[in-house]
């Protein structure tokens, strides 16, 4: 973690100034109301520009209070001189009912001390984005208190950003709305979820603007446009997401030609509202279908070993012959680079070996201390000497070399992912573990793993990971357990279905397609056919609307991470 004295200005108070054309488009759309606007909140006003694009509209500066805050004075005096129909002022006990002013004061203390219990009918603005380490104590303290007067949960990993969207969606009027400019981190991470649930459950429709390109200039921040609407009287909750190439096609698009879909209230992931109605219709249709199955229903998934120090305990050939570790080590894998097909065989193992990796987890929990040979109490002194054993895992050991929850699973589940999630058995040959870079997993019943497989390589299970996971940076998949319990695959766990013959030679061709290609997109042809169309009756027209949905989605990721997509 980067330490507070260390933090560039603009990380201590989120000041990352909006390009004029967005301001100019939120506010636009914003102000773009059938009631004349006569409320306006502007939360962080920052450098101004959204005060310059709210002076365009003379009905709105004559008509309208204006109330715009901004915790730097100096930075709050130079955004009052840019109309001068809106005065500066200092603090906010300064500030009227019916006022049109830049206030110099803190937005927690204006919203403890009288913002919370105004409406306003337009708020528009860039939020700080300002991560939890770099905000003061009575900062997180305001912070928590705000979300938990909203009916969420606070956590140390709550950007500013967060905070101030949910206090002035609260003091939005019955029939407003709100313009924010935003991380893109809004439309998937985990600390977001309850943010995205408070929204759907608090607006009537929800806009979301994305964009293919970086608009921030000098600024590798991806934004994307929240725009809010609530409607009095309205029932209906709505969301929408436009994607953009660039500001220039923002400027000629036009939002009425997007439709909205029905928000679903019991989910808080909105990647899937990125597809084609149709395609999104056919996945929701999909999860009441018996044809398929969610993975929980079939294994159980756990995250694999948390050895609190990998380079200690995850070694390669050379420390275990030094140190005479071969009783005390149980065969590993440990990176991703290490997976070759669906299998992970002797032969993959031994492969590894002679390339160097770590292929070993030193595992000392089964043995007492006077069973310990001269090789290992070098080893752990060797740690303790090196001071190994003073990260946090460790520390709170009684024990610190003794890695807990060694078990052998039946299979592993790659935790980060690039083209596509990899999904592998473990052989009895080999029986071996993981690190936490790999998800450990338990079938409910044995002889369903092959099928489990094999199910897994087709174009339903891809889509359904994709939109269980998130990107996580450079383009990354990450899927966490609970998310690879949701994953829906085909039913084809009954015998019946397909002789179990089918499923070693298909599960031959899949290994086979994996060791020699990097992208699975052509398999799928294989594995769709065989299974869902052949043996499932799922039609043709269907199968490539999951593909392509899958292709979509992870499109989208991959440009975003820099990397290049792919045609169906």
């Amino acid at each position: 973690m980067k330490l507070k004295e260390n933090a560039s200005e603009e990380k201590l108070h989120g000041r990352y100034f909006t390009p004029r054309t967005i301001a100019d488009y939120v506010t636009d759309w914003v102000f773009n109301q059938k009631n004349s606007i006569r409320t306006v909140l502007e939360p962080s006003v920052g450098d101004g520009v959204f005060i310059e694009s709210i002076c365009r509209y003379p009905d709105v500066l004559k008509n309208a209070n204006i109330f715009a805050i901004e915790v730097d004075e100096d930075i709050s005096k130079v955004a009052g001189g840019k109309c001068e129909q809106i005065r500066w002022v200092k603090g906010w006990e300064n500030v009227a009912d019916n006022d049109r002013v830049i206030v110099n004061d803190d937005f927690y203390n204006a919203y403890k001390n009288g913002l919370s219990i105004k409406r306003y009918q337009a708020i528009l603005g860039n939020p700080p984005y300002i991560r939890y380490q770099y905000l003061e104590e009575e900062q997180r303290n305001e912070q928590s208190e705000i979300l938990t007067q909203n009916g969420m949960i606070p956590n140390k990993l709550i950007n500013a950003w967060v905070s101030f969207t949910v206090a002035c969606v609260s003091c939005m009027e019955e029939t407003s709305r709100i313009g924010f400019v935003i991380p893109a981190e809004l439309l998937q991470v985990k600390y977001s979820e309850d943010l995205r649930n408070f929204l759907m459950r608090h607006l009537n429709r929800i806009t979301i603007v994305t964009f293919r390109s970086l608009v921030f200039d000098g600024i590798e921040q991806e934004v994307v446009l929240l725009l809010g609407e609530k409607i009095k009287n309205s029932i209906n909750h709505e969301i929408r997401i436009v994607q953009f190439d660039n500001l220039e096609q923002m400027e000629s698009g036009n939002l009425e030609d997007c439709e909205f879909f029905e928000a679903d209230l019991n989910s808080s992931k909105w990647t899937k509202y990125f597809l084609q109605e149709s395609e999104l219709e056919q996945i929701q249709t999909a999860a009441h279908d018996n044809r398929y199955i969610r993975f929980s229903k079939v294994a159980k998934c756990e995250v694999g070993i948390t050895t609190g120090n990998n380079d200690y305990f995850c070694v390669n050939s050379e420390t275990v012959q030094k140190y005479n570790l071969q009783k005390y080590c149980k065969p590993l894998i440990a990176r991703s680079v290490n997976i070759k097909g669906i299998q992970f065989t002797e032969d993959d193992w031994r492969t590894n070996i002679e390339a160097g990796a770590r292929t070993y987890l030193l595992d000392l929990t089964p043995f007492n201390k006077d069973e310990f040979t001269k090789g290992v109490k070098e080893y752990i002194l060797f740690g303790e000497k090196s001071e190994q054993n003073t990260t946090y895992k460790c520390k709170i050991r009684d024990e610190w070399y003794k890695v807990p929850s060694v078990w052998i699973p039946d299979a592993f589940f790659l935790r980060r992912n690039y083209l596509y999630p990899k999904f592998m058995l473990n052989t009895e040959e080999v029986n071996a573990v993981s690190t936490d870079t790999m998800h450990r997993v338990r079938f409910l019943n044995s002889k369903n793993k092959k099928r489990m497989v094999a199910a897994y390589y087709t174009s339903v299970a891809m889509i359904f990971s994709e939109l269980e996971g998130r990107s996580y940076g450079g383009g990354v998949l990450e899927i966490l357990p609970g998310e690879v319990g949701r994953i829906l695959l085909p039913n084809i766990f009954d015998d019946g279905i397909i002789p179990d013959d089918e499923i070693d030679d298909l599960l031959l061709t899949i290994d086979q397609y994996i060791r020699n290609h990097d992208d699975v997109v052509e398999l799928l042809e294989i594995t769709d056919r065989k299974i869902l169309i052949d043996r499932l009756g799922v039609t043709e027209d269907e199968v490539l609307k999951f593909r392509s949905a899958w292709i979509s989605l992870r499109n989208r990721r991959l440009v975003r991470g820099g990397r290049q997509a792919t045609d169906l």
